[in-house]
């Protein structure tokens, strides 16, 4: 029983899918049509260019003979002047009307040639016998006739060639109109194909909808015959699948209908334009067929899609070690960047692991690179990074679409145009770009953040017209998996490099909560601590305390930033070690100018045992 529906699911597609065939055929044989039109008329404009050309050659020669003739009788050299120039332009226009000719008339233009030197030739000799003082051998000449009987020949060789030439036009005009009538029908026979099309998908959605009623009345039949006896339940139960199978049909053809009409639309209109095109006597028509046929495709894809409605593929989230898949894709995207681009990535070690869809992680990262490269036409510096980051309870409530925890970040970073935030606030909207039109579709962000969302992530904008863009993706932790690196339980029992209450570190962080958690933990480590929220503060502080052994600062801050703070108080105190630390893309600071690429840097998050090893290693270190 299976097998009837499906067969008449084929028969209710094959007469859309020949009627689309047909269509097809009609559209590629109006191109053709219009191809013959443009060539004809390629034919016509050649045809009057060579009349043209004759018609040149022919008043060169008298004006040649009348600037010949005017020397003649008054001496006067200006009647030369257009005696020179139609012997200068009269050779072109010969050799243009012999490259134009076909091969019949090859013969009457060599002759027109041949006598038009032998008129150069008199012309030529009479002026300059009169030049040369022999005035009356030159009158004789122009009296013995020889100038007009090559004239006359000309005459007649012109006509010859104005007669095949005008029958080569005659010819291609009535080709033309054949061809012009054959469109129209053609357009006509296009668009009977279309309506009945469109008649067909609107009959055929009609009649698989009173299918669908039929079924339903079936299916609550069978509901009450099943409570009355339990005899037919097998019969019942096949009833019950068929009427389902109805119904999901019923509802996809209602939605196929939707969109065949949207795409009959764009090929009835665009053939309709044609044909008035047409009729107006327009040829360039070819951007109409283009449409058609770009709308008769699309709704062959719909036919097909109709033969296997079933096919969806959803996410197929797996556990994910994201160092290894951006090593892997930052090798793949760096020669299809382009030369003007430069990757680098920051590959946080330890990296937890997530639970996500690899293939569309990939997609959203490589979405990511295209927009950073498209922001850098001049080219400039792409910083892929991932870390391990923990957004708090106070994120969370500022951003209510975030659960707080655990979670994995990559960050892409360039520093290319950026975007004021009026631009930032819409960039996840869908069909929001501000490319020129062809670059892009405005979909790239919103796929990005609708994968995201999809897999319980968070996206976060960071952006600032002139300096750049960081795109930050957060993808829950898979948790009870070991990380992406060496176990850091491995050196548990090691203790922590601990200082002691002689050294004093100064810490300068503008964030309440931030500076106190790294009070605490440096005390807790048996320093000495001092601290503040801002830059002047701090180099009030160094002034007072002139034992200080390490400034632990913030990169950025509203009012001096942590590498100007540096430089400040290292002009109070040269041999002051300095430990920077940033929530910021690490390589995007570095390559923008504000920290240099020898400093010590303690990326946020940070844990007690990074921060007792970074703090341990920058006063030792002289160089630091």
């Amino acid at each position: 029983m299976g097998a009837v529906p499906h067969e008449s699911r084929l028969r209710g597609v094959a007469p859309v899918v020949a009627i689309l065939g047909l269509l097809v055929a009609v559209v590629v044989t109006t191109a053709a049509l219009v191809s013959g039109q443009a060539r004809n008329s390629a034919e016509l404009r050649r045809v009057i260019d060579l009349r043209r050309d004759l018609t040149d050659v022919f008043s060169g020669l008298q004006d040649a003979e009348t600037g010949q003739r005017g020397y003649l009788l008054t001496g006067n050299p200006a009647y030369l002047t257009p005696y020179e120039q139609a012997i200068g332009g009269i050779g072109r226009r010969l050799a243009s009307i012999s490259g134009a000719v076909d091969a019949p008339m090859r013969p009457d233009v060599a002759r027109l040639s041949a006598l038009a030197d032998a008129k150069l030739a008199e012309l030529r000799e009479s002026v300059g016998l009169y030049a040369d003082g022999r005035i009356g051998d030159a009158l004789d000449l122009v009296r013995t006739d020889r100038g007009k009987a090559v004239m006359d020949e000309i005459r007649s060789s012109s006509d010859r060639l104005y007669a095949a030439n005008d029958q080569i036009a005659v010819d291609r005009q009535r080709t033309a109109g054949s061809a012009a009538a054959w469109l129209q029908a053609t357009v006509a026979a296009a668009i009977v194909l279309v309506v009945l099309l469109g008649a067909f998908v609107l009959s055929e959605a009609r009649r698989r909808q009173r299918s669908m009623a039929q079924a339903q009345a079936a299916l609550a039949q069978a509901n009450r015959a099943l409570v009355s006896t339990a005899a037919r339940r097998d019969v019942l139960e096949e009833q019950l699948r068929q009427a389902q199978k109805m119904e999901a049909l019923g509802q996809l053809t209602g939605g196929m209908a939707h969109d065949f009409n949207n795409m009959l639309a764009i090929v009835i209109g665009n053939l309709c334009l044609m044909r008035r095109r047409v009729e107006g006597g327009e040829i360039r028509i070819e951007r109409y067929i283009d449409h058609a046929l770009e709308g008769a495709e699309r709704a062959a894809t719909l036919t097909r899609r109709l033969l296997a409605f079933a096919r969806r593929q959803p996410l197929q989230p797996e556990p994910l070690a994201c160092n290894r898949l951006i090593a892997t894709l930052a090798e793949l995207v760096r020669g299809s960047l382009g030369e003007t681009i430069h990757i680098e990535t920051v590959l946080a070690g330890g990296l937890w692991q997530t639970m996500a869809d690899a293939s569309q992680l990939e997609s959203a990262i490589v979405n990511l690179t295209v927009n950073a490269r498209d922001a850098m036409p001049e080219g400039g510096r792409l910083t892929i990074e991932t870390a391990n980051a923990h957004l708090d309870e106070a994120y969370a409530q500022s951003h209510t679409d975030v659960a707080p925890g655990q979670y994995v970040l990559i960050a892409v970073t360039d520093d290319g145009s950026g975007m004021d935030p009026e631009v930032a606030d819409r960039a996840v909207d869908p069909f929001f770009t501000t490319k020129a039109v062809g670059r892009g579709t405005g979909l790239g962000l919103s796929q990005v953040y609708g994968f995201v969302k999809q897999s319980g992530g968070h996206l976060k904008i960071y952006s600032e017209a002139g300096y750049g863009t960081t795109v930050k993706i957060y993808l829950p932790r898979l948790v009870g998996l070991d990380r992406d690196g060496p176990d850091p339980m491995a050196n548990a029992a090691a203790p922590l490099p601990a200082g002691s209450p002689q050294e004093i570190i100064l810490v300068v962080e503008d964030e309440d909560d931030v500076r106190r958690v790294a009070v605490e933990a440096l005390r807790d480590l048996n320093y000495t601590v001092i601290h503040a929220d801002c830059a002047a503060g701090a180099l009030t502080l160094l002034d007072s305390h002139p034992t200080v052994s390490l400034l632990f600062t913030d990169v950025v801050m509203p009012d001096l930033d942590g590498r100007r703070l540096a430089e400040a108080a290292r002009r109070k105190r040269p041999d002051l070690r300095v430990l920077y630390t940033s929530g910021y893309s690490r390589n995007a600071i570095v390559h923008n100018g504000i920290v240099d690429a020898d400093v010590r840097l303690l990326g946020k998050p940070y844990t007690l045992e990074q921060l007792a090893t970074k703090v341990r290693q920058a006063i030792m270190d002289r160089a630091a």
